[in-house]
């Protein structure tokens, strides 16, 4: 009797176990868009494909009408990287669009990712986090006219796998860490079951300062510096964090901003809208990345925000991939869009017919 008992408690437990995985791997599959509908949607036109690899990263000045961009073949997610990528810069007053290589005289092993910019007298500051061979630095460099200079190489134990990053200063700037663990059973938690253990990093010029966690993979990140706002993206749960920067650069929480898609890089246009890049499905997105598959969907998301619970999201651009996978960051320049991307060969400059 009491043999049959423990069984059927077994089942019980077994079945419990089940409907528990079931639940989890259905969680993994809604959470990251696997069964979103993906249709070919923009008003206007793709004005020309720049062959440069892996645009991950776009800074715009609009005053002196230029970006530079940052580029790096062959890599997928931040991990093992040996090659040299290169900073770029791309004159907007000419509709040649043909970028012109700043770092080819630094000489050390460079995997440019997120980069932040900033005008600070005549001098453009450029910040770029760089991944070489399982190591994280940020690189400083300072450009004048279209000479950049490295200043110095930044390092330190909170770079635990930075993403992107924002200028406040000459000596001061907040970065965000996509990850928390780097290897294992966390490390796959992390990007399957949405484990919400990554932060934002704040540097006074001296100290490392955490000052958000509890973030699900924390990716872009920007100020919007007249309502003293700053916003990170968490592309593993779809959503844009919206916090108060406080009179000390720590944050206050304020709001979730619900995407509907894997938000990655934040830019502004002049009228202080939100622009993203986007991955809206995230499976197929890691597929691509592993090279388990040829092209991942690419989106490009606007939204309008005016304040806590006041704001509105746009879906400007949408296509499958074809033209250009896994889009990262989308930057305006009076009518047009430079989308870039997370490993693909080319990056595209599109022209909307409408605002």
């Amino acid at each position: 009797m009491l043999y049959f008992y423990k069984m059927k408690l077994l089942k019980r437990v077994l079945l419990l176990l089940l409907f528990g995985l079931l639940i989890f791997i259905a969680n993994i599959f809604i959470s990251t868009g696997f069964f979103r509908t993906i249709e070919n949607k923009f008003e206007g036109e793709i004005i020309k494909k720049i062959n440069l690899p892996g645009v991950e990263d776009i800074a715009i000045s609009r005053k002196d009408s230029f970006a530079i961009i940052s580029s790096t073949s062959g890599r997928a997610l931040p991990s093992t990287n040996k090659e040299f990528g290169g900073l770029y810069y791309l004159d907007l007053k000419n509709d040649n669009y043909e970028p012109i290589l700043l770092t080819d005289n630094f000489k050390k092993p460079f995997a440019p990712h997120g980069i932040s910019m900033m005008k600070i007298d005549s001098i453009y500051k450029i910040l770029a986090i760089s991944h070489t061979e399982n190591s994280h630095s940020i690189e400083a460099f300072e450009l004048n006219g279209k000479k950049l200079t490295h200043q110095k190489t930044l390092k330190h134990t909170t770079m635990v796998s930075p993403n992107d990053l924002k200028i406040i200063d000459e000596n001061r700037f907040y970065y965000t860490n996509d990850h928390k663990y780097t290897k294992g059973l966390m490390r796959l938690l992390e990007d399957y079951g949405g484990l919400s253990v990554s932060n934002v990093i704040y540097f006074d010029g001296e100290n490392y300062t955490e000052v958000a966690d509890g973030i699900a993979y924390a990716n872009g990140i920007n100020i919007d510096e007249k309502r003293n706002l700053l916003f990170v993206a968490s592309p593993r749960k779809f959503l844009i964090k919206v916090f108060k920067i406080k009179g000390d650069n720590s944050l206050e929480f304020i709001e979730n901003i619900d995407c509907k898609t894997g938000v990655d890089n934040i830019e502004f246009d002049i009228d202080g809208n939100l622009w993203i890049g986007a991955h809206p499905d995230l499976i197929h997105f890691a597929e691509y990345a592993k090279g388990n598959k040829k092209i991942s969907p690419s989106e490009i998301i606007k939204i309008n925000y005016k304040g806590k619970g006041d704001y509105t999201i746009e879906q400007i651009y949408m296509e499958d991939g074809t033209e250009m996978s896994a889009s990262t960051v989308a930057v305006t320049f009076g009518n047009l869009i430079l989308a870039g991307n997370v490993m693909d060969k080319h990056f595209l400059i599109l022209k909307r017919t409408s605002n």
